[in-house]
């Protein structure tokens, strides 16, 4: 199943150039369940934000030299932080700056001097409609047969971690995996079989696999896992694995079925290519040779020579 940080305390970032607030705050709401980040400055803020992706932001609008409004536009006009609910605090009850913060995104406004325990109530209507929104965004992204993440969400985190793994002069393995002979399979068998094959290939990976590679289903019988920090030998023996878990795996209702996957393996882009879909066209090719070589087996593109950059290794 993919792996999510819900379970994890909610992160309360307040952002205000009032120490006494913050104290205030901090001893009034110790028994939320809330890790409390402290900011007193827009610049610092922002900054937190960015690296620790609060579960909700309480900003001061009557900040000196940056003040609430400023900061705001620049949340929101992050991608980091765009969708982190804030809650505007203001001294003002002038309906101006209050339509002028709801147009800029804030999803409410409370004026001090306030009662801590509206501000409590807000705060956990708040942190509860963010986490539904984020529920149904990840639900998008879930294949819902198999339970791993689905294709769309594959083109996203490919496109990101490749560019992590370059910046951070880091490897990265992709593994393309296809199931053998599953129109066979399913002609012979039935669609419920099927089902049962594409689940049970879901949960070999969802076992062998560490808790942050990444494994979807690309369609139908394909299925991509990105490896981060991963090698080309390491990924061949990842690869490898599977491939063995899935053909030594029994099928208690449907005794007579055999299922094995081809895999293809890459760990550079085509013709020494850095974009995505380089890459899948590598993993792609070796996928097919894998499959014209007798299927249920493991090809590795060699690929131009290491440069220390990203690599991916992919099987479909």
């Amino acid at each position: 199943m993919p792996h999510t940080k819900e379970q994890q305390k909610p992160i309360l970032l307040l952002i205000d150039d009032s120490p006494s607030i913050h104290r205030l705050l901090a001893f009034k709401l110790k028994n939320e369940g809330l890790e409390f980040l402290a900011a007193f400055d827009s610049t610092e803020g922002v900054e937190l934000a960015q690296s620790h992706q609060p579960s909700l932001i309480l900003l001061d609008l009557n900040m000196p030299v940056v003040d609430g409004f400023q900061t705001m536009r620049a949340l929101k006009e992050c991608s980091q932080t765009i969708s982190i609910p804030v809650i505007v605090l203001s001294g003002t009850t002038s309906p101006e700056d209050k339509v002028r913060a709801f147009e800029l995104g804030a999803m409410d406004f409370v004026c001090k001097p306030f009662d801590i325990h509206e501000l409590r109530a807000r705060i956990n209507s708040a942190i509860r409609i963010s986490r539904l929104m984020k529920m149904l965004e990840m639900r998008a992204q879930v294949d819902g047969l198999t339970g791993l993440w689905n294709r769309a969400y594959f083109n996203e985190r490919l496109a990101s971690e490749l560019a992590e793994a370059s910046r951070n002069n880091k490897h990265l393995a992709l593994v393309l995996c296809d199931l053998d002979h599953f129109k066979k399979l399913n002609d012979t068998f039935g669609h419920p079989a099927g089902d049962a094959v594409l689940q049970g290939f879901a949960e070999v990976l969802t076992t062998e696999l560490r808790a942050y590679d990444i494994p979807c289903r690309y369609g139908g019988e394909e299925f991509v896992i990105i490896l981060p920090d991963t090698d080309r030998d390491e990924a061949r023996q990842v690869a490898e694995r599977i491939r063995a878990a899935l053909e030594a795996k029994g099928w208690p209702k449907f005794p007579d079925i055999h299922a094995t996957a081809s895999f293809g393996l890459t760990t550079a882009g085509l013709a020494g290519k850095d974009d995505p879909a380089s890459w899948i066209q590598a993993a792609d090719q070796m996928l097919y040779q894998a499959k014209h070589a007798g299927r249920n087996r493991v090809e590795v593109f060699s690929g131009p020579p290491s440069d220390g950059k990203a690599h991916l290794a992919l099987a479909s």
